[in-house]
This record gives C-alpha cells, structure tokens and sequence, in this order.
C-alpha cells in the first residue's frame, strides 16, 4: 500500500532519496502534510507538461482520490490549475511562484538584456543557468528560430554531467555534494530521473576530468553530450562580492553551424567579453533594499490575498464557500513562496509572517515544511528560496503563447454571451488584424471565421482598439476602401472615431466589414501598458442592439480581458511571451 504522504523524491534523483544519499530524511513532526501533498501534485502536473487526468494524478501520487480532488480544488481557487472535465491543467498565474524565486536573485532581471544582445550578435541561443545541487536549471534563454532549435524551457532540470554548465558548478562542490552526485549516477545511471534530456548511460564517466580542466581553463564545453548533433560553450559569471559562481552564460549551437573548436575560437571570446560585462552590472547593482525599520518591504499584488489580514480573510471566505474542499493549509504553506521577491532574498521568519499575514507558528510550519522538501534553504534564521521552485509548473508554463493563455478565457467568456469571441494581433505596418485565437457558437447562422484570417484593421472593432492605442506609433492606410455603404473611409472622421475609442476604452463596429456584422472589442495590455492585442464577440445585428451590446456584453468583455492580462502579466514577467 503506497504511503498517503508521498516523499516528494527530487527529479534526477533516486525515488527512495531525496538528495541523493542515503534514505529520504524523516519528515519533521511540524510538517504540513496537506501542503506536501499539494506539492507532489504540481510535480507530478509538471512532469506530465501541465496537463494529466485526476485519475492519473491519484496513481501518480499515491494520494487518495478523494485527496487529490480536494486539492486540485484548492489550486483551482487559487488560480494556479483550472479543470475541464477530468483532466487538471497547469494555470499561468502559478508562474508567479517561479517568478518570487526570480525576482529575489535578480540575475535575470539585471543580465538578460546582455544575454539578448549576444544571442542577436551571434545568431546562436544563449542561456543563463544556475545550480540545483547535482543538477542545472535554465532561468533564461534567448534562442534562434530555426527548423533545428532548443526545446530547453525556464525551469528544466538536466543532469550537470551531461551540460556545460555542469563542470563549471562542480569545481566549487566539497565531497558531500561529489558523494551526491556519485550516489545519484549509481542509482540511476541513465538519468531517467531528468525528464528535460533523452536517458542515456556511459558516456559521462569524465565528468571529474572534465571539472578539472574546467577550473584551469575558466571555461567548458558540452560535445554532443545531451544528444548528438547539440553542442555548447559555457563560462561563468562570477558575483563580485564574493567571487562564486552567481550563474553560467553559455552559447549553444548545432554541429552543421560550429564545432567544438570553432565554439572556442570563434564564440568563446565574445561569450567572455560578455560575461565580463554581465559581472559589471552584479558590481554596479546595489544590494537589496531596505525599509526604514530595517525589515523587508511588503510584496507586491499577488492572485491571492496577501498582507496583514489579507490572506487569512481570502483563505477564510474560500473555506466557507468551498467547505471541506479547500485546503487552507496547502494556500497559505504556497503564499509562503510568493512572500519572497526582489528586495525580499533573505526573509526571516517575523519577515514570513508579517509579509503574509499569517501567524509567526503558521508561517514557521510552511517553512520547516517547503525547507524539508527542498524549496526553502536557511542559515543563521534567514531563509530563502531555492532553484528548485522553477519545478513547479514553471518549464511548461513558460512556453505557453498569447493564443493558448488567452483560449479558455474566451470558451468562459463565449459561454456567458452565447456569442462568439476572438483574439486577434495587428500585423507589421497595422494593416491588417489577424485573427490567433478563437471560439464560436453553434448556431444556423453564425460568424464563419478561421484562426489566421485576416482583415482591414480600420474596418473591425478589434482593429480600432488597437490603432486607437498605438497611434501615431502605426499608420492609417494611404487608401480606406469602402467595404460596405457604411465603412468610415474619410482619414480626419477614422481619425475621430480612434479619439473616441481611446477615451471609451472599447470599439464598436456595425455592419463596416460586411452587413448584419456587429461587433465589439476591448484592447489587451502587456506588462508595460502597451496594447499588444484586442478581444472581441462578433453576432448578426439581428440578435443584440448596439445599446445591448454596450450594456450587457462590454462588461463581460472587460472582464475577460482583465483576466487574460492579468495572466499575461505572470507569464511575462521573465519571458517573452509569444503572440505579444
């Protein structure tokens, strides 16, 4: 019979340990076994790339059916997994868990802009990397389209004897963590554990040779050893403060572009330039800020209420409506993780507890208990988060485009007005809307739209809202064609109309692109305000006035899009996000 709490063995590691030596340590008695369990089941969401069936989850985790259906639930009202049917699916918002890890080491944030310019100036992927015990994990890559690209995400895990990276990391292990990493290549020498890379066995018996000759050189190679064909240089960024290892900058290419001695001749001297600038910028950026009493400063919004009383009012009320399907323990132990950010590295407990909400015995179970699992380190009572929180959720998240963030805010949206809805971007030169996403009603007489058409922006409600935002940014067209009798087709009253739009906040078009169309659009905004794309719901004039359309669907409309950029800020907030 599989044990309820399941050990939460680490990815790359043998499933009866969780640091690669010896058994699982016992759990200690102040753990939160809900907020273990619920853990264990956002990895196991993970590891199935964000999507798995409930019944699947229960096998998986050992968890009782029952168990695993309260939590889905619970991370369902957090934001963090949305069910459809039987099947529970990783949410962008969880991201924001990743993200607290992110902002509180900074490197992205001051780094990646350097690592951008390096990937342009080469035309080769360039990743950032940072240790997790035997293991690397990417927290940022700037990569190059091509049929042949990289499939790395943020957040993979990949074993550091297969990467280059790898060696560079080792060079300042001690012989507990050499002893590590042998227990976990003896137990298992494949790397089954490390889903990210295609298992493999043998061929990494040089890593320690390798390791030494990283130390001499300053720099590493990876030869074909995650699969062949793939092939990378690394060096590392080196925090000055403290002459550690901070990350590794590597460049990474195919075989039919660079060999191993082109890597080094060719891109290695530009990669070290690049890294010496990288550790500029950790030289120049200052140390974490403080508030005026000396403690850390409060969080920023979170999905989940946080703040004095925030959190326990938002846990409270979701209990009453939920009943015993919501987990309180599980929802605080994870607003735990959010409580840490830029300027919050290092919390203290009282930091914990003030930041959340939560009581000093509360907050201090969620740490002893995330601390257990691997997620939470400490030293002279100072916490902090560790790499291994980019697990949870976090690679196939990353991946996730405007279009598939956006889709089943518009299926809700759609099912509330009985009307079909779309996303759509404005082309280069603003054109044309091309449509990305969409969802329609079934009716006799419905609006016949396919994912990738495209139509004259001035013409569409989606299109106006745009150009109303990015105007004098885009252009109007030299030449408005009438496309019905009442198209707007005179540029100083198009013009007028945008005015309007942008003061409204919404656009409405009436039979413009074709007769008996309506529709009404709303803009969607990125991280930095700017309008990037439009949703709209599109009907026959027959079924709703213009006054109906303003009363009852704009409000759904503006609902919808708060939602979507609500997500869209998560998602975006250490990555480009495609389709934006």
């Amino acid at each position: 019979m599989r044990p309820n709490v399941p050990s939460d063995a680490d990815p790359g590691h043998s499933p009866v340990t969780r640091d690669g030596v010896g058994p699982t340590p016992p759990t200690p008695p102040e753990a939160v076994a809900p907020l273990m369990r619920g853990i264990s089941v956002l990895r196991r969401l993970t590891e199935a790339d964000g999507v798995s069936s409930l019944s699947s989850l229960e096998k998986a985790t050992g968890l009782a059916r029952s168990t695993v259906d309260r939590i889905t639930a619970t991370l369902a009202r957090m934001g963090y997994v949305r069910l459809d049917g039987r099947d529970a699916i990783l949410a962008p918002r969880l991201m924001e868990l990743g993200n607290a890890y992110l902002a509180s080491i900074r490197l992205p944030r001051l780094l990646d802009a350097h690592a951008d310019a390096l990937a342009d100036e080469l035309d080769e992927s360039v990743s950032l990397a940072v240790a997790d015990r035997d293991g690397v994990r990417f927290i940022h890559q700037a990569t190059r389209r091509r049929a042949m690209s990289l499939s790395f995400r943020i957040g993979d895990l990949l074993p550091a004897e297969r990467t280059a990276p790898g060696p560079l990391f080792a060079i300042e292990w001690g012989p507990a963590e050499w002893a590590r990493w042998r227990a976990r290549r003896e137990a298992d020498p494949e790397g089954r554990g490390f889903p990210a890379v295609p298992p493999r066995e043998g061929a990494y018996d040089d890593f320690e040779a390798r390791t030494e000759a990283a130390a001499a050189r300053g720099w590493a190679l990876d030869d074909q050893l995650i699969e062949p064909g793939l092939v990378a240089v690394s060096v590392p960024v080196r925090d000055p403060r403290t002459g550690r290892v901070a990350c590794v900058a590597s460049v990474v290419s195919h075989t039919s572009r660079h060999t191993t001695d082109s890597l080094r001749s060719a891109l290695l001297p530009r990669l070290r330039a690049t890294v010496a600038r990288m550790e500029q910028e950790l030289a120049g950026a200052p140390r974490e800020p403080a508030t005026p009493d000396g403690g850390s400063p409060p969080p920023p919004p979170s999905s989940t209420p946080s703040g004095l009383g925030g959190l326990a009012a938002w846990t409270g009320a979701s209990k009453q409506e939920l009943g015993r399907e919501f987990i309180e323990s599980l929802a605080r132990g994870l607003t735990v993780v959010t409580s840490f950010g830029e300027g919050r590295a290092d919390l203290t407990l009282t930091d914990v507890a003030r930041a959340t909400g939560l009581a000093r015995a509360t907050a201090r179970r969620a740490l002893i208990t995330l601390e257990h699992l691997g997620y939470v380190e400490s030293s002279d009572r100072v916490f902090r988060l560790t790499p291994r929180v980019l697990g949870l959720g976090f690679p196939p998240l990353s991946m996730l485009p405007l279009p598939r963030i956006a889709a089943p805010h518009l299926a809700e949206l759609s099912a509330r007005v009985h009307e079909s809805a779309s996303l759509a971007v404005l082309t280069a030169g603003g054109d044309e809307v091309q449509y990305t996403a969409r969802v329609a009603t079934s009716r006799i007489m419905s609006v016949n739209i396919t994912l990738g058409t495209r139509f004259p922006a001035y013409a569409t409600s989606l299109g106006r809202v745009m150009l109303a935002g990015l105007l004098p940014e885009v252009a109007l067209p030299e030449r408005l064609v009438p496309l019905t009798p009442r198209s707007v087709t005179d540029p100083v009253e198009l013009l007028t109309v945008l005015e309007r739009v942008r003061t409204d906040g919404y656009a409405l078009v009436d039979g413009e692109l074709e007769e008996g169309l309506r529709s009404i659009a709303v803009p969607v905004h990125d991280r930095d305000g700017r309008v990037t794309a439009a949703v709209n719901v599109a009907m026959h004039s027959s079924r709703r006035s213009v006054e109906q359309c303003v009363q009852e669907i704009l409000p759904e409309l503006r609902t919808t899009v708060h939602r979507i950029e609500s997500e869209l800020r998560v998602a975006g907030m250490f990555r480009r996000v495609a389709g934006v």
